[in-house]
């Protein structure tokens, strides 16, 4: 249904963890999907790593998903303080509206807590309210999630997600970073729409 779709995470591996298997979903299907984010986190990497080494898993990451790196697009701005940076987020985001054209934007749910998350869902949402827009879904970073559009998956897109997840060895220390949640968090999506696995999303704007 969607050529041409546009993933924002506020840092680099928050569409993986979150809808990673719909991205390889979308790819596999023929689709365009153009990636940005938005911070580097430098200041939460761990010892032992170099400071780029986020956005250099990301691109490891992506590649597992069919998003080539020519899609992918980063920005530098610190972690945790997005908000002191709306307006040239906003404007940043109005400049990819209008040369991609998306179709789709994947985007922070609107119950996220995570400061960063909160920033981009309302960018997001200011700069593509005229074009269809679903919230992903972390579930350690929502009190209230509302799955309201589902997107099934095949074991493939699954094993595709988990191995971009798998990218991120800088990140393996976060108790969900684990390949049993996310088949178990996909099985749970799955049975709530009779079918083996899924990834749920909150319809934040659907134009027909």
């Amino acid at each position: 249904m969607f050529k041409k779709i546009l993933a924002l995470a506020p840092h680099p591996d928050d569409c993986e963890f979150s809808c990673g298997g719909t991205i390889k979903k979308l790819t596999l299907a023929g689709a365009e999907v153009h990636y940005i984010t938005f911070s580097p986190c430098t200041k939460s990497v761990p010892k032992g790593y170099s400071k780029d080494v986020l956005f250099n898993e990301l691109f490891s990451a992506a590649e597992k998903l069919g998003v080539s790196k020519s899609n992918i697009t980063t920005f530098d701005f610190p972690v945790r303080e997005l908000d002191k940076h709306r307006q040239e987020i906003l404007e940043e985001l109005v400049k990819i509206r209008n040369s991609f054209q998306p179709e789709l934007v994947l985007l922070p749910d609107s119950s996220d807590v995570h400061q960063d998350h909160q920033v981009i869902h309302n960018e997001g949402k200011r700069a593509f309210k005229h074009t269809c827009m679903i919230g992903y879904e972390l579930p350690w970073n929502s009190f209230s999630f509302k799955n309201t559009f589902y997107s099934k998956l095949e074991k493939q897109h699954l094993d595709a997600k988990i191995a971009a997840i798998g990218t991120f060895q800088s990140q393996q220390f976060r108790n969900y970073s684990s390949a049993d949640f996310f088949y178990g968090l996909a099985r749970v999506r799955g049975v709530q729409i009779n079918c083996e696995f899924a990834e749920a999303f909150e319809v934040i704007r659907w134009v027909i």
